[in-house]
């Protein structure tokens, strides 16, 4: 695969782009300490919960592990400067993240494989877009745990609910990511500029110009008559 350079990033999108990465960061740890930590102590109100955790352990052992791995690569694999800097090793991680996609979350199979079908044609724009998409489906492995201490949330309603959920949560989350990759489009009247016409004038004007007389020359023979 041969190598890309990408533009620089300005600095409003750069601040934009820290500011999303601390976002969603602060929002893991967020998850990580209302949900598994307190899973892992048994808090009352997972107790049942974390009784059908412990019975579907082969499970989501490899599933966890994936989408906790999926997780942290996917800043790495956002970074520019690491991509630009180590490609091999963008190479890598790519490689270990759509494998643990495949294995931790069947919904961001679709989305990975778009991604690195790009990235093998060398469409590395339309590479990042898809992998955008995918890490925001992966991501819902966070998103739809961020409300677990409210008791009237779904997860604690039962399975159907929050398979209807899952659903939603990952629908939506592929819909703001489209909207932020087209934000400028969407947001900017695209501004049509139409040739001028050459008045009639002009015309003309050519034609006179490109008119050369035509003059018959009397044949110099004294016989002609």
């Amino acid at each position: 695969m041969a190598s890309f350079t990408l533009p620089t990033l300005s600095a409003s999108r750069y601040r934009f782009k820290a500011v999303l990465w601390i976002f969603l960061g602060v929002t893991t740890l967020f998850v990580f300490i209302t949900s598994e930590v307190l899973l892992f102590i048994d808090y009352p109100m997972y107790h049942a919960y974390r009784l059908q955790v412990i019975a579907d352990r082969g499970l989501l052992i490899p599933h966890t592990l994936c989408g906790t791995f999926a997780l942290l690569a996917g800043p790495l694999q956002f970074s520019s400067r690491l991509r630009q800097r180590h490609l091999k090793l963008h190479r890598v991680l790519g490689r270990m993240y759509f494998t643990s996609v495949f294995i931790g979350a069947f919904t961001g199979i679709a989305l990975a494989t778009a991604a690195v079908i790009a990235a093998r044609n060398g469409q590395i724009a339309v590479h990042r877009q898809w992998m955008a998409r995918s890490y925001a489906v992966t991501f819902t492995f966070v998103s739809t745990r961020v409300l677990n201490l409210v008791p009237a949330y779904w997860s604690h309603l039962g399975d159907v609910l929050s398979a209807v959920g899952v659903i939603a949560f990952t629908l939506a989350s592929i819909v703001l990511v489209d909207l932020g990759l087209n934000w400028k489009e969407l947001t900017t009247r695209r501004s049509l500029t139409v040739a001028p016409r050459p008045s009639p004038e002009a015309g003309s004007l050519q034609i006179r110009a490109d008119y050369r007389p035509v003059t018959t020359q009397l044949s110099s023979d004294p016989h002609h008559t």
